[in-house]
């Protein structure tokens, strides 16, 4: 089945009464048939049937054999980062999510886990940082917020030749557009907040594998840290993957638009979007993802014009995150890349006139109208929307 199909028919959830919508297994025990055998469930922190559908249905999407769902994007990150001993290293790329460089510093810091960021979209660069130590490697692509393209299957061979593991966050385009178990990495990491429930409601997080080894250490930390999915927020994942493929082809067809609109803008000096080949990275990117994604980035030469703008939106709220149905605009350094270390801030942290969308499901037109007021509101140039329909 296309991946589209495979979102609405979800795989057999074994409710005698034939629903259609899989029941909600609101329930923190089970009951077992005697005192000395315990069924296929007992505990919610250790399994659940709707939680086990979830899993079943991520892993599906993701051409993998096995997945986890946990609490939240970030609880996902940190079992995988589970796999890495004292005196081990991660290589990460060096255009993450700033509560990731968080996570990871603090790991280098407790236990004595060597980390180091490397612009993994030179695959020379990244070989050359790859030691007998390395036994994780880290990577986004396109990377938040800088849209920096990874090319997953030269990564790949490299890191399974040093012997480690390649966990690559997919948070940005979804299993719609981009499945990197099926280019060579062993892990796919997502904050399944973002495009996978997709209405803004839920916090989520999945690790997908077809390394059963891995998987079953990655189960472990789920079940012995207690860091798995409530049922209900399980209900409310397995809803939104439904119309995932219907949401994201929309939301990037629209995000096409407005990055045409900021491109052609007198005062946007650069629009971050994979769809622009003077990115450099224009064919990698084509060779391995099917589809841009409805996130956008752009900056403006001007910190103070780039906060005037994202307070002068209406239709996008200014909001961390990404990937909801609604669209929201940032500051990513003052706002979801915030929490980078100050010692690394100015290595690893956006620049501080970079904006950034997240387009959602309205109107392309609306959403231009909004940002076209928004830069006039600012104070920039007026203008830009004609400039825009003309070309």
């Amino acid at each position: 089945m296309k991946l589209a199909t495979r979102c609405v028919h979800l795989g057999a959830h074994n409710d005698p009464y034939g629903s259609i919508s899989p029941p909600l297994y609101q329930t923190a025990t089970f009951r077992q048939t005697t005192a000395a055998e315990v069924g296929e469930y007992d505990y919610t922190r250790s399994g659940n049937p709707t939680r086990t559908l979830l899993q079943q249905q991520l892993a599906a999407l993701e051409g993998g054999g096995y997945a986890c769902t946990f609490a939240s994007g970030m609880a996902a990150i940190s079992a995988v980062t589970r796999l890495v001993k004292s005196d081990e290293e991660i290589i990460a790329g060096d255009d993450l999510y700033g509560g990731t460089v968080r996570l990871l510093e603090n790991l280098r810091q407790r236990q004595r886990i060597r980390v180091s960021y490397v612009d993994t979209s030179d695959p020379e660069a990244f070989k050359a940082a790859l030691t007998p130590q390395t036994r994780l490697v880290l990577i986004e692509t396109p990377s938040n917020p800088l849209f920096r393209i990874t090319d997953i299957r030269k990564v790949a061979r490299a890191t399974r030749e040093a012997g480690a593991i390649l966990a690559v966050d997919n948070s940005m385009l979804s299993p719609i557009f981009q499945q990197p178990l099926l280019l060579g990495a062993h892990i796919v990491i997502h904050s399944a907040t973002k495009f996978l429930c997709g209405h803004g409601d839920v916090i989520a997080g999945a690790v997908v594998t077809n390394d059963a080894d891995l998987h079953k250490q990655i189960a472990f930390t789920a079940n012995a840290e207690g860091a798995g999915l409530s049922p209900f927020d399980c209900w409310l994942a397995l809803r939104g993957l439904k119309t995932l493929a219907l949401r994201v082809e929309r939301q990037s067809e629209t995000a096409a638009k407005v990055a045409q609109f900021l491109k052609l803008h007198p005062q946007v000096s650069r629009v971050y979007y994979p769809r622009f080949p003077e990115q450099g990275t224009y064919d990698t990117h084509r060779g391995q993802a099917t589809g841009d994604g409805a996130v956008i980035s752009f900056t403006t030469g001007d910190a103070e014009l780039s906060a005037r703008i994202v307070e002068s939106t209406q239709l996008f709220e200014i909001a961390v995150s990404f990937g909801s149905v609604g669209s929201t605009i940032s500051l990513p350094r003052h706002m979801s890349h915030d929490s980078i270390p100050p010692s690394l801030r100015d290595r690893l942290g956006p620049p501080l006139d970079l904006v950034r969308v997240s387009v959602g499901i309205e109107d392309a037109d609306d959403l231009i109208d909004d940002l076209d007021r928004a830069f006039s509101n600012a104070g920039a140039f007026e203008g830009a929307l004609s400039l825009y329909k003309n070309n």
